[in-house]
């Protein structure tokens, strides 16, 4: 088998997951050489596709994201790590103005939860000039919310720069924003979807360490009294008697 289509195969299984877990925005892209392979692709995104539309349509129900909650961001490092360019929604993302990002140490826009991690990979950059990792940083933005982010790092060839890729999944409420003053039904079905994404969240991340219900909180971006209490009247348990029955 080769490593196309292994690529493609592993593109498939995350789709699944991704679909399993209410996410329909996830689409494969590109051919393979592999007619069957191809049209089981398409069947994917059509079956996506449909599904998101017949969701969207039920009033009751609410997909968990939608396209714009998917930010794509790029930073180039030198060899000291420090920040010497990105792509242009990486300033938005984090809050910052993006002249204070040039030649930032990378570990400043880090919680310090993953700083550990990042010198681990620093080190392993440092001696090793093909380094290539995946690993899930936590971003902190500038008003010091948090944000995770899968992220690939790898070193250039022939070169000293690193480039850090990343795709952030931004979660947020998604009810309608003409609503001036929500009633107490679309103020329920508004933490729902709170709760439904910290869900998500928790359930995709169960290989680490659960944060806080501060660090919860500001990742996304809820006061941490309704995070706990909205928490409690959906699954009638704490966030973290939740984790332990899992």
């Amino acid at each position: 088998m080769n490593s196309q289509i292994q690529q493609k195969l592993k593109t498939i299984y995350h789709m699944l997951f991704e679909m399993a877990m209410g996410n329909l925005t996830f689409r494969i892209q590109g051919e393979t050489d592999n007619n069957q392979l191809d049209e089981l692709i398409t069947m994917l995104n059509t079956t996506a596709t449909k599904m998101e539309l017949v969701i969207s349509h039920l009033d009751h129900i609410n997909p968990h994201y939608t396209y714009q909650d998917l930010v794509q961001t790029t930073i180039i490092l030198d060899k000291n790590f420090m920040i010497k360019s990105f792509s242009k929604n990486l300033p938005t993302l984090l809050g910052y103005n993006p002249a204070k990002l040039l030649e930032l140490d990378f570990r400043e826009i880090l919680a310090k939860q993953s700083i550990p991690l990042w010198d681990t990979i620093k080190a392993a950059a440092s001696n090793n000039k093909t380094v290539s990792a995946t690993v899930q940083f936590i971003f902190s933005t500038q008003s010091q919310h948090l944000v995770p982010s899968h992220c690939t790092v790898t070193r250039l060839l022939y070169s000293n720069r690193i480039i850090i890729s990343t795709i952030t999944t931004i979660f947020q409420d998604i009810l309608p924003e003409t609503i001036a003053k929500p009633n107490a039904t679309n103020q329920q079905q508004s933490d729902a979807v709170l709760i439904q994404n910290v869900h998500t969240y928790i359930l995709k991340n169960l290989e680490n360490p659960l944060p806080s219900t501060n660090e919860l909180s500001k990742m996304f971006n809820v006061n941490e009294y309704k995070l706990k209490d909205a928490f409690r009247h959906f699954f009638n348990t704490s966030i973290y008697q939740f984790i332990d029955c899992g």
